[in-house]
């Protein structure tokens, strides 16, 4: 069997994945089960929607359960704070200010893909911004292939830590 690779995470997206396994383990799976024990009770359960539809719900949550108790087990916690050893280069947890062609302003956090939210500028380390930004320093220019076609950026700046500010 081939080793599976960690998932890299910063601290505030393992407390999110944790407390959604929390979540459905502790309360949404008992009251789902809770509700199927009722609903079997109310007899033929061929033709009971409560029932079928509980159990269904069962199953997905059952499903979501595993998928994060192995992504848990593999998830690497990074702490941005900790890499500020890189100094003024880009790596996991850095919020990064990029220009494009335009002279528009971007700010993006590097993360890894269980955190990615384009709508909060984090971006997966995976992704062809993420990819094209690892390693970078400030001034330095980085092309990243869109499905639009080719995008140059430069980087302004680069700073760990838990926010944007």
């Amino acid at each position: 069997m081939a080793a599976t690779l960690p998932i890299y995470i910063t601290p505030e997206g393992h407390q999110k994945v944790k407390q959604e396994f929390e979540q459905l383990w502790k309360v949404e799976r008992p009251r789902v089960t809770h509700e199927v024990e009722v609903a079997a009770a109310h007899g033929d359960r061929s033709e009971n929607a409560e029932y079928q539809y509980g159990k269904r719900r069962l199953r997905e949550i059952d499903r979501r359960l595993k998928f994060l108790a192995d992504r848990l087990e593999r998830m690497h916690v990074v702490d941005p704070e900790q890499q500020k050893q890189n100094g003024d280069r880009i790596g996991f947890g850095a919020w990064v200010v990029v220009e494009d062609e335009d002279g528009e302003s971007h700010t993006y956090r590097i993360v890894g893909p269980d955190e990615s939210d384009a709508d909060r500028g984090y971006i997966s380390m995976d992704s062809p911004m993420g990819r094209a930004l690892l390693g970078k320093h400030p001034e330095d220019e980085v092309t990243v292939q869109r499905p639009r076609g080719p995008a140059s950026f430069t980087v302004v700046s680069v700073r760990y830590g838990a926010s944007a500010r």
